[in-house]
């Protein structure tokens, strides 16, 4: 397998990190840390960082601001949702599920769903592709 990286950008000048190999080390307290400094985060209601990529499986950090939405929409896989600082609350199925820090939901892929933090959060979101 090749590892692949990302690159620094303009807005991420020490965004040098592995994206996928046969072993990813994801510090996601530094993650949060370097989100907070973020020009990004100081603009908008949210931020968020790829931490893994491969053919299958994605694993992206988002951090939100309280009161913050991220619109319905859809995944083309399955997801999981792992909150790990805050409270937010997912929408799906007609159902409103509020989590804390250290609960997560699954959601199975093609449903419309939604996600409002009530307070300052962030959690993982995995794609799972089949």
């Amino acid at each position: 397998m090749e590892n692949k990286s990302n690159e620094a950008t303009a807005l991420r000048p020490e965004g040098d990190r592995i994206l996928n190999a046969r072993l990813v080390e994801i510090d996601l307290n530094k993650f949060i840390a370097e989100l907070k400094q973020e020009t990004t985060w100081a603009d908008s209601d949210r931020n968020s960082i790829t931490v893994f990529k491969s053919d299958t499986t994605t694993i992206v950090l988002i951090g939100m601001r309280e009161n913050a939405e991220l619109k319905e929409h859809t995944a083309i896989g399955n997801i999981t949702v792992q909150v790990l600082e805050g409270e937010i609350n997912f929408f799906a199925e007609q159902q409103t599920l509020s989590l804390l820090k250290g609960q997560m939901i699954t959601l199975e892929a093609n449903i419309p769903h939604s996600v409002a933090a009530v307070k300052e959060s962030f959690f993982l979101l995995t794609l799972s592709l089949k």
